[in-house]
């Protein structure tokens, strides 16, 4: 199993950040890559459309809103890997939050480093993209 991790610290409080991000269905509102998001099976599925206009179809398998975590599985995606399991988390860093966004995987048909880099991108493209919306 394939791991990738990466983090930001963003000048907002743990809750500002969480009520930007903590909802299932709230990509759009932060991640320019995926400009729309539709759930569905009482909100524990979401259909991604990528900016590309690839679809990614995604399962919450777990929600802790006081704990400001969730995590969710790939259930269809054109990315080389099965068994997909991430989870984004915020905490608290005295004034600021730290975001983290994490997942493990198996490769099909490439390396562990070219998935890794891969998933590695992503999430640290993607939080680049969440610390922008908080102006320093």
């Amino acid at each position: 199993m394939a791991t990738a991790s990466a983090f930001i610290d963003i000048p907002a409080s743990a809750e500002q950040v969480w009520q930007l991000i903590g909802g299932f269905n709230s990509l759009p509102d932060w991640l320019p890559f995926i400009p729309k998001s539709e759930l569905s099976e009482g909100g524990r599925v979401r259909s991604l459309q990528t900016a590309d206009g690839a679809v990614v179809v995604e399962r919450l398998e777990a929600f802790d809103n006081a704990g400001k975590t969730y995590s969710y599985s790939i259930l269809q995606a054109p990315f080389p890997a099965t068994d997909y399991l991430a989870t984004i988390r915020v905490e608290a860093q005295g004034e600021r939050a730290r975001v983290t966004w994490s997942g493990r995987f198996a490769p099909v048909g490439v390396s562990e480093e070219e998935v890794t880099a891969l998933f590695g991108g992503i999430y640290q493209g993607g939080l680049e993209a969440l610390r922008a919306n908080y102006p320093a």
